[in-house]
Formats: C-alpha cells, structure tokens, sequence
C-alpha cells in the first residue's frame, strides 16, 4: 500500500482577507517646494504694498502687487491641492481626493468599472505634467509623482488613473469587489426569473403574481 505521507503538501499560505475598505496614498514632497515658492510671491507682494511709497508710480506699482499676490495664491493652491493624493475603494465606489482640501475630487461608482489595471510606471511626462490631467486619446488621470498606479475601465470606455502607493493591492481588491457585485447581480437575475415561472397544475409554467 503507497504512503502518502511523503507526498509534496502545497505550503501556500491561505489568501489574505479583502478588507471592505481599502485606503493608498501617493505623495510629491516636491511639491511643498513649489508651494513655498508660491507662498513667497504672496509675501513679495505684500511687502511691496506696505514698504514702497505709493506717491508716484501707482498703477505700475498696483500692478506688481496685484501681480506677485496673484501669482503667489495661483501657484500657493495649484500645489497644495496635488501634494498628495488618497484613493479610497469599497464594494459602491471609488473615491479619489487631493491635497488637504480634497479637491478636486472624484467618485466613480463601482458599477461602472469594468476592469482594473497596476500600472508599474505612469510618468507626469506621459500626461503633460502633474495634476489632473486629460488626454482625449488616453482618458483621465491624476499624477502627483512618478510611479505605480492603478487604470481603471470604465463603462463608457473611457479610462481613469491615478498614481498611489499599494497599486497591485488595490487591483486585487477592486478584481474582489466587481466579482462579488457580478455574483449579487447574477443571484438577484436568477432570483427573479424563477419567481416569475409558477407552475401550473399540469406543470406547464405560469406567468407569476403581478
């Protein structure tokens, strides 16, 4: 009689558990950087409102302030609200938020995804530069750093991206929530097709209650 005890045993760890809310970020210090710049203009132009004379010169020096302020909260808030940027994704819908402010900010629902995608490398180069982008041959994104990334499908054939740290991660975890909304909807169709089919009698099916 073999001995199965010598066998080879599989020593696969059992998969991890999908948790029902998954939460990436991707962050560009860099772009502190940029802000602190911006927060400077604001600051140049501050100065200059309260330290030069305004006795001559008055619509060029209105200008430069007005200039350098407007500069300043431009880059000052074009910056901060890219800093970073949180995806968010449950079994409704992804949520994509940027900066402290969390703006701007998009929420897809979950039912008009039809495929998700890690992206090793997604470059601002590739989109034009940081932010939110759009391309009309590539879609949407929103990129705060070179990196990885997750592309979504969407239903109406578009595509959206956005970089995050955990992009494989949250493949997995967007493959887990399509395919159990796939299963409540196939469990719900079947449902409703046999509540509708009451056999007769004689066993011929029936139109079911109204």
């Amino acid at each position: 009689m073999r001995d199965h005890s010598d066998q080879p045993r599989d020593e696969r760890p059992p998969a991890e558990p999908v948790p029902d809310r998954w939460t990436g970020r991707a962050t560009n210090r860099v772009q502190w950087v940029l802000a602190a710049t911006g927060a400077a203009c604001v600051a140049l132009g501050i100065e200059l409102a309260v330290d030069l004379p305004w006795t001559s010169g008055t619509a060029a020096l209105l200008m430069a302030v007005v200039g350098c302020v407007a500069a300043g909260l431009l880059v000052l808030f074009g910056t901060l609200a890219f800093v970073y940027v949180e995806l968010t994704v449950d079994r409704h819908a992804l949520d994509v938020r940027c900066g402290h402010m969390g703006v701007p900010r998009r929420r897809i629902p979950l039912d008009t995804v039809v495929g998700a995608e890690h992206a090793p490398l997604v470059t601002p180069r590739q989109w034009g530069g940081w932010g939110y982008r759009w391309l009309p041959d590539k879609g949407t994104a929103v990129v705060v750093r070179r990196g990885e990334g997750v592309v979504l499908t969407l239903r109406d054939g578009r595509s959206f991206t956005v970089t995050v740290d955990g992009a494989e991660t949250a493949v997995h975890v967007i493959h887990h929530f399509l395919r159990l909304q796939r299963s409540t909807a196939a469990t719900v169709e079947w449902a409703i097709l046999t509540d509708t089919e009451d056999p007769g009698p004689d066993g011929v099916s029936l139109p079911g209650p109204p």
